[in-house]
């Protein structure tokens, strides 16, 4: 299983609407609002990183008011 962290940016008075489709995403674990540089943070779970890459490129940065994404993954100690 992969896990992966996104921080998104959403275009000024888009947070809400880019929440309310983000949160549909099934793959979408945990999704959090933020204050600072970046609106949102989503982690995400796939059954490896490729379809992580996928659901970051399809799903998310695909969303109308999403303008900028930074994906952070996860390992195994």
């Amino acid at each position: 299983m992969a896990i992966g962290f996104v921080l998104i940016s959403a275009a000024p008075a888009r947070e809400h609407d880019v929440y309310n489709k983000l949160s549909k995403v099934p793959e979408i674990v945990e999704l959090h609002p933020l204050f600072g540089e970046y609106d949102l943070i989503a982690k995400i779970q796939a059954e490896d990183f490729e379809k992580l890459g996928k659901i970051v490129v399809d799903r998310i940065r695909s969303i109308e008011g999403v303008i900028d994404t930074k994906t952070l993954t996860g390992t195994k100690f």
